[in-house]
């Protein structure tokens, strides 16, 4: 592939830049504000509280933030995540597999929805919006039917629940394994070929298939690897409530993208980082974890949340034509 395709646009790159400052500044901004207007905000507790909840909604970010990229979608994540934990729930809790198996077993059920999703896509030329929504609703009545229509309980191994909450000088498990798997997904989406790939797909498509390049094989990796983010997100999502919830899942794909857009990416594709994705989850979990402090009735709190994923979306527009 030639140097000139992969390479990207200097204005993007600045665009990218101007972005994660706003972004990160509207954080500092909310952790302000929420901090003098209620004093429970910033207590140790509280703080413990948002790092947690990004955790699970960051780690399904960073996994999509590299289909985000190629300029796909994915509205199965939710649901994918969900089933993973049904998957670690069957193989620990009713066939009596050590937690390990159930991991693994959890991860590479993310993975399979991810194959399914990319070759739908690639091969199929089924549009991503199309055919992740059919996997949404494929992987939620199969989370129903495994678990026959209850919770999985983990109660029988206690040392399942110590994946996500257990805790080193006080911060959860699940935190050091969000902020390592994003380092990790940082240096693959700047420093590898397949992170260049990614953008060079996402940038022009085309282009990049007249290079020589077999994009339907790119494509449909980048969905197996945001499947596997989301079987670990199903991992501590279990771990963290002890149980596999099986009608939970719908809606995280919402925060997940959200939190994607409002750190830069584009829904166009070509441009967006793992930093600026952080970053975005921490805003989602924040504002939250704040409108919840100060009493806001839930509906508000959606209410202001869908606006700001609006104006995100709008600012993204914006940027691009500037670039």
């Amino acid at each position: 592939m030639s140097t000139e395709l992969t390479k990207r646009p200097e204005a993007l790159r600045k665009a990218e830049s101007r972005q994660k400052i706003l972004a990160f500044s509207s954080l500092l901004v909310m952790i302000i504000v929420f901090s003098i207007a209620s004093p429970n905000f910033a207590t140790f507790s509280n703080v413990v509280g948002i790092l947690l909840s990004t955790a699970v909604t960051g780690i399904l970010a960073t996994g999509v933030t590299f289909i985000i990229i190629t300029g796909g979608i994915d509205l199965s994540l939710g649901t994918v995540m969900t089933f993973s934990s049904v998957i670690a729930g069957v193989l620990i809790t009713f066939w009596g597999f050590p937690i390990w198996v159930g991991v693994i077993g959890a991860i590479l059920a993310g993975m399979l929805a991810g194959l399914l999703n990319g070759l739908l896509i690639a091969k199929l030329r089924l549009p991503a919006f199309i055919a992740t929504l059919g996997i949404q609703m494929i992987a939620q009545g199969l989370n129903l039917v495994i678990s026959r229509t209850r919770p999985i309980y983990f109660l029988h191994e206690p040392k399942f629940r110590q994946i996500a909450m257990g805790t080193l000088f006080g911060i959860p498990y699940s935190v050091y394994l969000f902020f390592g798997l994003a380092i990790i997904a940082g240096i693959v989406l700047s420093r590898t070929v397949f992170g260049r790939y990614t953008y060079a797909i996402g940038s022009n498509e085309e282009a990049t298939r007249l290079s020589g390049i077999n994009v339907n094989r790119w494509k449909i990796g980048v969905y197996v690897l945001g499947g596997f983010f989301y079987g670990v997100a199903g991992i501590v999502m279990a771990s963290r409530l002890n149980s596999a919830q099986p009608s939970l899942g719908v809606g995280y794909e919402l925060e997940a993208i959200a939190a994607v857009v409002i750190g830069g990416a584009s829904l166009s594709g070509g441009n967006g980082t793992i930093l600026g994705t952080i970053i975005g989850a921490f805003i989602m979990s924040v504002l939250t974890n704040g409108l919840r402090i100060l009493s806001i009735p839930q509906e508000w709190q959606t209410v202001v949340i869908g606006a700001i994923v609006i104006l995100a979306v709008y600012t993204d527009i914006l940027r691009r034509r500037k670039s």
